[in-house]
């Protein structure tokens, strides 16, 4: 959202200015000789000085919409980033997860065979004695 909003103002800004520049050219235009300025049909009468501001607002706004853009990059790219971290961090604790099911399923096969109930294993030693006193 902030990345459309910094693009719309810095192209705004953009055709502002190719507008001023390219609409106000040649001799009528002067400005010392008692010409006016004008952008979209909206004529700036004045000194140079308002037309200098004129230009500071739109370079302004200019920036201001360049910084939005870089923001929202900065935000796109740190949020991609995480989500790679994430990913990763999930693949391993899947890896994890597995190895420790794997490490189950082989004790099970290993305390349920033949010897599973003799005295010394686990089975004997928490009650599941097939022998009784």
């Amino acid at each position: 959202m902030i990345l459309i909003l910094g693009l719309i103002i810095l192209i705004a800004a953009a055709i502002v200015g190719v507008v001023g520049v390219f609409g106000n050219t040649g001799a009528d235009h002067a400005l010392g000789a008692g010409g006016d300025f004008s952008i979209f049909g909206y004529h700036v009468m004045g000194s140079t000085g308002s037309v200098f501001l004129a230009g500071i607002v739109v370079g302004g706004a200019a920036l201001l919409g360049l910084a939005l853009v870089v923001l929202g990059v900065r935000r796109s790219a740190r949020a991609r980033r995480r989500v790679g971290m994430s990913r990763r961090e999930a693949a391993v604790v899947g890896r994890e997860r597995d190895d420790q099911i794997e490490q189950r399923d082989i004790a099970r096969a290993e305390t349920d065979g033949p010897v599973a109930n003799a005295p010394g294993s686990r089975r004997h030693w928490f009650g599941h004695r097939t022998a009784t006193r």
